[in-house]
C-alpha cells in the first residue's frame, strides 16, 4: 500500500467526490478511481459508498480513515523536519477555525505570518465545536481554536475574553437599558447559536437556570441578525461575532458579565509540526500586538 493511496483516499473525502480530488491532486479521474478500487482490493473491503447523493465513508471507511490520516500527518512531520534540518521553512499548517475567528483575526494573521514564512502553506477548516473536538480528535487539524473548556482533553492556551452580549429587535422594550439582568428576559423568544455540545451560550443558559423559549436553533451569525431584525426573537452572542450588524439591532451588556474564552488546542503542542509551531507563535504575537491577548 502506497502514501499515494492514502492521500487520494484522504483527499475524496475531504472533497467530497472523485472529480474535484482529481482536480485537487492533478490527477485523470479514472486514475483517481482505479487507486481507489486497488486500495480497497489490498484491504479487502469497501472504503467508500458511492450513490445519487454523492460519496460517504462505509463503516469500515471511517475507522480506516483515522489510520490513514495519522500516517499522512506523520509523513508530513518527517518532510517538514527533514527540511527544517536544512534550514527551509516549508510544510502546511492544518487548522480548524470559527466563523468569528476567520473574520476578525486570519486576515492580519494570514498575513504576518505569509510575510515571515511565504514557502508555508496554511489549509483552513471552517466549524463549530463539535467538528473542532472531532478534527483534532482524528488528526484532520494540527490546530484548532475552541471555545474553553472544551469536552475532550486537548492541550489548550486561553487567548481571549470574549463578551458575551444581549441582541435585541428594533423596538423591543428594553433596547435602552444599560445593561440586562437575566430575570429580565427569561420569558423571552430566543435565537439559540447551535454551535455544539461545548457552546457557551448553552452552559450560561444552563447555569443560570434560564428556560427560555427557544423558537429557533440557528448556526449562521448573518442569520441569526437577520431573524433578530424582524422581530423574532433575541439571542446572546460573543462580541467577537457582533461586526457590520444592522444599525437597527440593539447590543446591551448582561449586567452579569459573562465571556466565552477562545482558545487555540492541539493535541499535543510539543508533537506539532515545526509548521504549525511556528503558526501558533505568530498567532500569539500578533494577539498582544494587537491588544486581543488576554492571558500571560
Amino acid at each position: 500500500m502506497s502514501l499515494s493511496k492514502y492521500e487520494i483516499f484522504s483527499t475524496i473525502v475531504e472533497v467530497g467526490s472523485l472529480t474535484k480530488a482529481a482536480e485537487k491532486l492533478n490527477l485523470t479521474q479514472s486514475g483517481v478511481s482505479y487507486s481507489i478500487s486497488t486500495l480497497e482490493s489490498e484491504l479487502g473491503f469497501s472504503l467508500l459508498k458511492r450513490d445519487r447523493s454523492g460519496i460517504s465513508l462505509t463503516s469500515n471507511g471511517e475507522r480506516i480513515l483515522r489510520h490513514v490520516s495519522r500516517i499522512l500527518h506523520e509523513e508530513e512531520l518527517l518532510r517538514q523536519e527533514v527540511a527544517a534540518i536544512k534550514g527551509f521553512d516549508t510544510g502546511t499548517v492544518r487548522l480548524g477555525t470559527l466563523s468569528s475567528v476567520s473574520m476578525q483575526w486570519l486576515p492580519g494573521i494570514f498575513s504576518e505570518f505569509s510575510e515571515k514564512y511565504p514557502q508555508i502553506e496554511v489549509k483552513t477548516y471552517l466549524g463549530c465545536y463539535d467538528e473542532m473536538n472531532d478534527w483534532l480528535s482524528n488528526g484532520t487539524v494540527d490546530l484548532g481554536f475552541v471555545s474553553l473548556p472544551t469536552s475532550k482533553p486537548f492541550e489548550t492556551i486561553p487567548l481571549k475574553k470574549d463578551k458575551l452580549m444581549v441582541v435585541l429587535p428594533p423596538n423591543h422594550p428594553l433596547r435602552h437599558e444599560k445593561a440586562i439582568s437575566y430575570a429580565q428576559i427569561k420569558d423571552e423568544s430566543f435565537i439559540m447559536p447551535q454551535w455544539g455540545s461545548d457552546d457557551n451560550i448553552r452552559r450560561l443558559l444552563n447555569g443560570n437556570k434560564l428556560n427560555l423559549q427557544v423558537k429557533y436553533e440557528l448556526m449562521e451569525e448573518r442569520t441569526i441578525f437577520a431573524m433578530v431584525q424582524r422581530g423574532l426573537g433575541i439571542s446572546i452572542l460573543p462580541e467577537l461575532i457582533l461586526v457590520n450588524v444592522p444599525d437597527n439591532i440593539h447590543i446591551i451588556d448582561l449586567k452579569e458579565a459573562e465571556y466565552r474564552i477562545l482558545g487555540i488546542a492541539a493535541l499535543s503542542f510539543k508533537t506539532v509540526s515545526p509548521a504549525a509551531k511556528k503558526f501558533l507563535a505568530c498567532v500569539r504575537s500578533w494577539l498582544r500586538d494587537n491588544n486581543y491577548f488576554d492571558f500571560e
